[in-house]
C-alpha cells in the first residue's frame, strides 16, 4: 500500500477532472487540483496537467490529446500487476521493482527484474547461491515449483531474460508485461496459495 504524502500541495487550482489509475496508489481517481501548463493565456490551451492524488497525495503529470480527453502520455503510468501476500521481503522488493519500471517505462528494466525474481525465487526455496542461472530454472522445475505448464512460461521468462542481458535491441512493452504477467502468476502458485492455506493445516 503506498504511503500518504504527507503535507498541503500550494497554489494548486481547479482545473477540470480526469479519472486515470494513480501509478503511485493504484486506486482508481478522479482528482480536480493540481497545476496547468497554459500555452496561450487567451484561449486556455494547456501542454499538460499535474494532478494531485486525493487518496494518496501524490502528483501525476497527463498529457491529453487536442481536444482534451483521451490521455495521452501519464507518468507514473499504472502500477500492473496486483500486491501478492505472503511474498518474502526481497522477492517483493524484486517484482515491485518490475512492476515500477513498466510504470516509467523502462521495460528492458522490468525484464532483467522479471529475470532476476526466478533466481531469487529458487534461492528461496533451497537451491544454492552462485549457480548458473538455467541451474535455477531446472531446480524450480525439478522441486515442483511450477505448476502445469508452467515450466514453458519460466523458460520464456529465461530467453527474454537473456535476450535483455545480452542482446542489442531493448525490451518491448509488450514484452514487460506479457513477463509481469507469467511473474505474478508464479508468485502466487509458489507463495500466496500455499500461505493462504497454511491456516487450515
Amino acid at each position: 500500500m503506498a504511503k500518504i504524502l504527507d503535507g498541503e500541495w500550494k497554489n494548486v487550482s481547479l482545473i477540470q477532472g480526469v479519472s486515470y489509475l494513480c501509478g503511485h496508489c493504484g486506486k482508481d481517481i478522479g482528482p480536480s487540483i493540481g497545476y496547468e501548463c497554459v500555452t496561450d493565456r487567451y484561449t486556455g490551451a494547456t501542454s499538460g496537467e499535474i494532478y494531485i492524488c486525493p487518496n494518496c497525495n501524490k502528483p501525476t503529470y497527463l498529457l491529453k490529446d487536442a481536444f482534451g480527453g483521451r490521455i495521452m502520455e501519464q507518468v507514473p503510468g499504472p502500477m500492473l500487476g496486483q500486491d501478492i501476500e505472503f511474498l518474502p521481503e526481497n522477492i517483493n522488493s524484486i517484482y515491485n521493482e518490475a512492476r515500477n519500471c513498466i510504470a516509467v517505462n523502462a521495460y528492458t528494466s522490468a525484464v532483467l527484474s522479471c529475470r532476476k525474481l526466478l533466481m531469487n525465487i529458487a534461492v528461496s526455496k533451497g537451491a544454492e547461491e552462485g549457480k548458473k542461472f538455467i541451474q535455477y530454472v531446472s531446480y524450480l522445475k525439478d522441486n515442483h515449483y511450477l505448476p502445469p505448464g508452467g515450466d514453458s512460461w519460466v523458460d520464456h521468462i529465461r530467453k527474454k531474460g537473456n535476450e535483455a542481458t545480452h542482446e542489442l535491441p531493448n525490451s518491448t512493452k509488450e514484452d514487460a508485461e506479457e513477463l509481469l504477467t507469467f511473474s505474478e502468476m508464479l508468485l502466487r502458485f509458489v507463495y500466496e496459495m500455499p500461505g493462504r492455506m497454511a491456516k487450515h493445516t
